[in-house]
Order: C-alpha cells, then structure tokens, then sequence
C-alpha cells in the first residue's frame, strides 16, 4: 500500500515521475516549460523544492522552516506571496531532483 496515496497500491506510485512546469513563479531556476523530475517523498527539509498539496492544491515551490518552526512554502519569483503552512492541511507529494531545460539537465541533491 502506498502511504501518499492508500487507495492506490503497487510499486508505480514510488517511481519518479515528470512533470511540466507551467507559469513563471519559480523563475529564475525553473523557467515555463521546463520538465522536473520529481521524486515521491512525503518528508521534506527546509531549502528544498517540493510538489505540495495544500487544502486540496497542488503546489511547486520551496519548502521553508526558520528557528521559529514556522512551515510555508515560497515561490522564486518575488511577486508571487508565500503560502504560510499554520493551520492548514497540507503534505509534500515529492521532492524536485532533476530540472530538464532544452536539454540541459541539472540534479538536486539534499541532505538528508
């Protein structure tokens, strides 16, 4: 049984999968267009890039907690708000681990 998902089972849903980015709200990093590679993972570290649901949306953006604890998610792109995490019902679907840009690919790696 997969725990991101319990009604779906089976091996895929772990398997790193692609997805599109679309819109400018993580640029300068992760132009329109782009392709990440996106790792399912339901834990995350501050500082990394994360695929997240946030009641009931789905989010790319950079996961960040301060000395404070404070959990919100924060998009590159100075013009778009951050989304604060307190008192919502959220989770991280996976981790960002690879950028792919007119075939130029670039890798993430975290500590973990």
């Amino acid at each position: 049984m997969d725990d991101l998902n319990p009604n779906l089972g089976g091996c895929s849903m772990r398997e790193p999968y692609a997805l599109q980015v679309l819109g400018n709200e993580m640029e300068p990093e992760f132009p329109d267009r782009c392709i990440v590679i996106i790792e399912p993972n339901a834990t995350c570290q501050d500082g990394m890039f994360v695929f997240a649901e946030v009641e009931g949306v789905r989010w790319f953006r950079q996961y960040r907690r301060d000395a404070d604890g404070r959990e919100r998610l924060v998009a590159l792109n100075a013009l778009y708000p951050e989304i604060d995490l307190t008192g919502l019902d959220w989770k991280v679907l996976g981790i960002i681990v690879q950028r792919n840009l007119r075939r130029k690919i670039k890798h993430y790696t975290y500590r973990r």
